[in-house]
């Protein structure tokens, strides 16, 4: 019985993931970090997590591929991988609780300030995504998601709809992959992982294929508009759940 509850609601709430996160960019760990965790546990979450990453961002790449900007992939995807070695590596002598409290309270944060830098007509410039990807690498390392985080910061580059949603899945690609050889050398990922991982992500890619169509009939103001609403949600659960459960270390 708690096997066949943990296929249907993983299942359900893989489709839901992979259409908001198909939409959106992002939320995807968002919805399945708490299941996860309560049926897996916080070990084998985190490989999952990344496994799952991997297969949305591949789905994303092939669903927008003719609108992405390969410079920008490039710029910010490089520095991004050595910054996941050093924030695993740095996970040991950090507080971990209270630094996924602090990128909950920044997410938050950056709502107002991604609405204070449109009104100011202030954009990004294509070295600034070197700097964002080597930070986002870092966290990434250290914490389950980030994907919120980069969000603003591509939104502030002049991407919006399909450019931001296939850009933003190939930069973070590496990411992904990184993240999950780490795991793989520290003996955390194995075969059951692997599995478990795949099959949910084929069903988010599913959840992605859908997610086509009501993108490109949303007005780029109610995209922008759903995108902060997901952004609070996100900030305020990762603060939530960094205050309620107990992450294993990677």
């Amino acid at each position: 019985m708690s096997l066949l509850l943990s296929i249907i609601v993983l299942g359900v709430l893989g489709f839901l993931s992979g259409v908001l996160g198909g939409i959106i960019g992002f939320g995807t760990t968002i919805l399945l970090v708490p299941p996860l965790i309560y049926f897996y546990g916080p070990v084998a979450t985190i490989p999952v997590i990344a496994i799952i990453a991997i297969i949305a961002n591949v789905s994303r790449i092939f669903l927008w591929w003719h609108e992405i900007r390969w410079r920008v992939c490039f710029v910010y995807g490089v520095p991004s991988i050595p910054g996941v070695f050093l924030g695993a590596n740095t996970l040991v002598s950090l507080n971990e609780k209270f630094l996924e409290v602090m990128l909950g309270v920044f997410i938050l944060c950056l709502i107002p300030i991604r609405r204070w830098m449109r009104a100011q007509k202030f954009y990004l410039r294509l070295w600034h995504m070197s700097i964002l990807g080597l930070c986002i690498g870092f966290l990434t390392g250290i914490v389950a998601t980030t994907g919120a985080l980069s969000t603003p910061f591509f939104l502030a580059f002049g991407l919006s709809k399909g450019a931001f949603l296939g850009t933003e899945a190939a930069g973070s690609l590496g990411i992904s992959i990184t993240k999950s050889i780490v795991f793989h050398r520290l003996g955390v990922v194995d075969q059951t992982i692997m599995m478990q991982g795949v099959l949910i992500g084929l069903v988010v890619l599913i959840g992605s294929y859908f997610s086509k169509k009501i993108v490109l009939r949303l007005p780029e103001k109610s995209f922008t508009q759903l995108m902060e609403l997901v952004m609070l949600v996100s900030g305020i659960t990762i603060i939530a759940m960094s205050a309620f459960t107990i992450k294993a270390p990677l």
